[in-house]
């Protein structure tokens, strides 16, 4: 096992598990960092602008057609062919159930036919392990993982190994902000835009609800939020940006009051980590107004904050490859029947030999 945790893997990574269609080349050895070769991305914004949201069958059509052509961009931009690859990764869920099986079937045919082994990756997991991708931080470490369909904290204990210390009872957060974007009629994709506009506004004009702020534990709720906000905003007696500046700003104080919960949790269960890491991960973590909060929330607590750069906060295929070559230093390589999962918690127990 010893000699097998020092071994350089490089391994191909597919993501498909929204309106990303993703492949990346990315080599290195646990805990990292690693070299990314290549980070393809293409987007599909512009597909489901006109719905508001993502179309999960415009999704996984705009997969299939593009998925061949980001592959051959991926592995070209390496410089590398299949052969040389030692895995292939791709997500098998949780997600879009049609955009998994386009990524997941695809990784299977390239596996086989490079006669490589496939690595099926919890997409969840693999935001959990950027940090260790970009900056090769150790375990243990506390996880904020923030998206469009997750809003939970966990302790990072390893691959595969996590303790569930909050979850949200209702909305995501990122799923917060796509509606709250409804609400005052911005254009998809509604998060970046409330971060734009709140900018513009002042917080302290417009009183909205801090759900369950204060109260024991770490869990999560925005529904109440959510309400608040447009009903306020039905009354019109508000600027946009000022109603935007105000739900950012209750977000923040909800996510910092519940990060601060975790970390009592996290060093109680784990006293002997000095200076523990605190990683914020997933798209929203991009937001910067954010990530300011929370930097200094986990430098006011003993904590070092690590956020990934913006591009590794969104879905990408690179943080699929680096789970990838964690699972391969492990020998947890997946058998070509590996099943899709809609949904796929992580704390539930992870696939393995």
């Amino acid at each position: 096992m010893a000699s097998r945790a020092l071994r350089i893997f490089t391994v191909l990574g597919l993501e498909t598990s929204c309106d990303e269609t993703a492949a990346a080349v990315v080599r290195g050895t646990a805990p990292g960092p690693g070299e990314i070769l290549s980070n393809v991305v293409l987007s599909q914004i512009e597909e489901h602008r006109a719905y508001g949201g993502v179309v999960p069958e415009i999704a996984a059509r705009a997969h299939v057609e593009s998925i061949d052509a980001i592959v051959e961009q991926a592995l070209a931009e390496a410089g590398l062919p299949l052969g040389d690859v030692d895995a292939v990764a791709a997500t098998a869920g949780p997600g879009l159930i049609g955009g998994v099986m386009v990524g997941l079937m695809t990784a299977k045919a390239l596996a086989l036919a490079g006669g490589k082994p496939l690595v099926a990756v919890n997409h969840l997991e693999a935001h959990a392990l950027t940090a260790r991708l970009t900056e090769g931080i150790g375990f243990p470490y506390l996880l904020l993982l923030i998206s469009g369909g997750h809003c939970q904290l966990l302790a990072v204990e390893g691959v595969g190994r996590f303790r569930l210390y909050g979850t949200t009872i209702d909305d995501a957060v990122g799923e917060a902000f796509d509606k709250a974007a409804k609400i005052l009629a911005l254009p998809y994709p509604g998060g970046p835009k409330i971060e734009a506009l709140a900018r513009q506004g002042d917080a302290k004009r417009v009183a909205l609800p801090r759900p369950l702020l204060g109260r024991e534990g770490a869990d999560f709720s925005f529904a109440g939020l959510k309400t608040a906000l447009r009903q306020i905003a039905a009354r019109k007696e508000f600027a946009g940006a000022d109603l935007a500046a105000a739900f950012q700003q209750a977000v923040i104080d909800v996510l910092v009051d519940r990060s601060r919960a975790a970390m009592k949790m996290f060093s109680r269960d784990f006293p002997e980590s000095a200076s523990p890491a605190f990683v914020v991960a997933g798209g929203v973590a991009a937001n910067r107004a954010i990530g300011e909060a929370l930097s200094a929330l986990a430098r006011a607590q003993g904590f070092a904050a690590k956020i990934p750069p913006p591009g590794l906060c969104t879905d990408n295929a690179a943080m699929i490859a680096w789970a990838g070559v964690e699972r391969c230093q492990l020998g947890l390589f997946d058998m070509l029947a590996a099943a899709p999962k809609a949904r796929w918690p992580l704390t539930a127990r992870l696939a393995g030999p």
